[in-house]
């Protein structure tokens, strides 16, 4: 059930469309392509506008591939409940280059390659322990080094942190989208 709804088409004014720069180009900066998380994000413009500036870092400026950052963010909405950005990152995923049976090895936790159980691994950690076990930090150095470490860390947290303020404000699937699992 939703708790704060999109901000309706009208009352998107001039603050409500800057808040949205950090992320979207300015033929997207709509209530349709914004989706119902940011059409809701922007109740609060300023917050939006701060939180998509560093989600933007995590989407185009991260020093992770898209598929490792897919398979971060995946897990780590999967780890949150997030069924909202669960599918909202499904087409992602598979344009980074994952197949549907990879996907499906993320939900259950158990992956065939190494780097992506590595990554798995930390983002089960970081969820049950909000730290990533000396062990498992040693292990991803064998295929991301400091920086890539650092946002694997910041991109599996920005996600979970997006996940708990959906599930907090109960934000519902677009009306053209299946209704959550």
């Amino acid at each position: 059930m939703s708790r704060l709804a999109p901000v309706p088409a009208e009352d998107w004014d001039d603050e409500v469309r800057r808040s949205l720069t950090p992320l979207l180009s300015a033929d997207r900066i709509n209530p349709r392509d914004a989706g119902n998380v940011l059409a809701t994000m922007v109740r609060h413009p300023a917050l939006t506008r701060a939180y998509l500036q560093f989600n933007a870092h995590l989407l185009r400026d991260s020093t992770l591939s898209a598929r490792t950052r897919e398979v971060a963010v995946l897990r780590a909405v999967q780890n949150s409940r997030c069924d909202y950005l669960w599918d909202h990152h499904i087409p992602l995923a598979q344009r980074a280059g994952l197949t549907e049976a990879e996907i499906e090895e993320i939900r259950s936790g158990e992956l065939n390659d190494d780097a992506d159980q590595l990554v798995v691994r930390a983002a089960d950690e970081l969820a049950d322990r909000h730290a990533v076990a000396a062990e498992t930090w040693q292990a991803l150095g064998r295929y991301f080094d400091d920086r890539q470490r650092m946002d694997l860390v910041f991109t599996i947290g920005g996600y979970a942190l997006l996940a708990t303020a959906v599930n907090t404000f109960g934000i519902e699937a677009e009306a053209d989208e299946p209704a959550p699992r």
